[in-house]
């Protein structure tokens, strides 16, 4: 279990109003070499935690347009 405390959770710029949201601590990963993923409804709620480079392929697969509906 990886220690999330000193979290900075930020919300997308690119998120809207319809609660249909997550917030991201990328904070972490120099420290602890984690990278928090939670629901921005759910704020007490679990959360993932993946390493930093996970996270980077992710975000690059999302601006890639591999995850299109």
């Amino acid at each position: 279990m990886h220690d999330l405390v000193g979290a900075v959770w930020r919300t997308s710029s690119r998120s809207n109003d319809q609660g249909l949201c997550v917030e991201v601590a990328d904070n972490l990963a120099g420290v602890h070499g984690v990278v928090g993923v939670r629901d921005s409804k759910d704020q007490a709620g679990p959360a993932l935690v993946v390493s930093p480079v996970g996270w980077t392929a992710f975000v690059d697969a999302i601006r890639a347009g591999q995850f299109v509906a």
